[in-house]
């Protein structure tokens, strides 16, 4: 649709719908989201957030000055007051909304996609995220309609730079006087990690052996997307050649983590989330621990043993920050590399998790891959993606086959499905025809024979 926005003279602008996701806005940037379309959702956001301040951020992509220049415009233009964080990760962005009470932000990033994509993700005052079920499909169909209201005046533009104040936020939870001097390797993929954690281990005894900390939108050395084991190999080789204590990976914007041990081996999801628990729950004992369905069932477990509470929570960082506040809940984990605080307004932070992993390397003067060894029992699979015509009729099939003589079936986020000794999920991706698989058991064989089984129904 070609539409004329008031203040525009007579400039056309069309706004592809489809770029509004589950989550965030995602788009290939000069095709479907370009300059004109980021003016245009910055008058739409302005206009349905409603709000007298905005907070905006941006990572270090080619694009993202452009698209941070016109989204101000369209925010001021709708009468609406910026400030304006510039450079930041996405994680320090939800920290400057809950620490300086502003009403509403936006990041402008997309996250661990290739060079060519951008995006944006919104939240409200206190972190709280906006998701298209709570207000981006209603920004998509303002930006599609350009119904926008004439402003009384001009918002202004402010600038901050919130680094100092995120980098002591992020370090007040651990004990800085307990860190040893470890040799730390971290991979910033050329991405928003390469400017903060510098300036996180000024205040550490540690030696940093930094990997790419050249802020690159082009990213010349691999994709900043650690969740990807080929994107990984650079700082596990670099941690064995250094004999490092340990190394971490960011992902483009720096908001999750993916580490590894001192022999370079990868530690998922799963196991972080187990140490970060057991280091949460012996400092503030009974406290309540969310975690996805796909993480291992060794947390709830160790959640119990310790005498902490657990709760499942559906896949998705909206359903898992909701539940936590619902809960009060001290700490969530998610298989993805996603760790959420309550002590930073629910919102999640790799760099918190790592600081905590840090901490307990620290403390209990043990290899890294000595603290895991005793909190994981099981044997994971990873995240299988399988691509299928029909989705929900795949679903139905893997169901039928698999639930007689199980122990529980449960439909919480796709289908789980419990013998005892092992268990498996599968979910349907929001925004492909995919279906994604984990497997967990009791041993790495038992594993492996049923994960291709399972395979095996979902591939034919």
């Amino acid at each position: 649709m070609l539409l004329t926005y008031p203040g525009m003279d007579t400039k056309k602008i069309t706004v592809d719908p489809s770029i509004f996701k589950a989550y965030d806005i995602r788009g290939v940037y000069g095709q479907n989201l370009t300059d004109d379309t980021a003016y245009a959702i910055g008058r739409a956001a302005a206009q349905y957030l409603n709000v007298p301040t905005i907070a905006v951020g941006r990572d270090m992509r080619l694009s993202s000055p452009q698209l941070k220049e016109n989204l101000i415009r369209g925010i001021t233009d709708q009468g609406v007051d910026v400030v304006d964080l510039d450079l930041v990760t996405t994680d320090a962005l939800y920290f400057a909304v809950g620490k300086f009470n502003y009403p509403a932000g936006v990041m402008i990033t997309a996250s661990h996609n290739p060079g060519k994509y951008n995006g944006m993700k919104f939240c409200r005052a206190e972190a709280y995220p906006i998701s298209f079920e709570t207000g981006l499909s209603d920004m998509r169909d303002l930006a599609v309609s350009g119904n926008f209201a004439t402003p009384e005046k001009k918002g202004t533009v402010t600038r901050r730079d919130i680094i100092d104040d995120y980098v002591k936020h992020v370090l007040s939870f651990i004990d800085v006087q307990k860190i040893k001097p470890l040799k730390i390797v971290v991979d910033a993929g050329n991405g928003m990690a390469g400017l903060i954690v510098p300036r996180v281990f000024k205040h550490l005894p540690c030696e940093l052996v930094p990997l790419y900390f050249e802020l690159d939108g082009n990213f010349p050395n691999h994709p900043a997307s650690p969740i990807e084991p080929e994107n990984m190999v650079d700082c596990q080789k670099k941690v064995r050649e250094t004999h490092a204590d340990m190394g971490v990976a960011f992902d483009g914007d720096a908001d999750r983590m993916f580490p590894v041990d001192e022999h370079g081996d990868l530690i998922d999801g799963s196991q972080v989330t187990l140490m970060v628990a057991n280091s949460l729950l012996k400092k503030h004992p009974g406290s309540t621990i969310l975690h996805n369905i796909i993480v291992s069932k060794g947390v709830p477990e160790l959640v119990a043993k310790l005498g902490g509470k657990s709760g499942v929570t559906r896949v998705g960082h909206s359903f898992i920050k909701a539940e936590m506040r619902k809960q009060d809940a001290i700490f969530g984990g998610e298989h993805s590399g996603h760790f959420y605080f309550r002590d930073n307004w629910f919102a999640d932070s790799g760099l918190i998790a790592f600081l905590i992993m840090l901490e307990l390397v620290s403390e209990e003067n043990k290899p890294f891959s000595e603290l895991i060894k005793p909190l994981d029992h099981y044997y994971r699979s990873g995240e299988i993606n399988t691509t299928v015509k029909d989705t929900q009729a795949k679903l139905q099939q893997v169901e039928e086959h698999f639930s007689k003589g199980a122990k529980s079936v449960n439909k919480l986020d796709g289908l789980t499905v419990d013998f005892g000794d092992w268990w498996f999920n599968v979910r349907p991706s929001n925004t492909e025809p995919l279906l994604r698989l984990n497997v967990e058991a009791n041993s790495k064989e038992l594993m492996e024979q049923k994960r291709d089984e399972v395979l095996e129904v979902i591939r034919s």
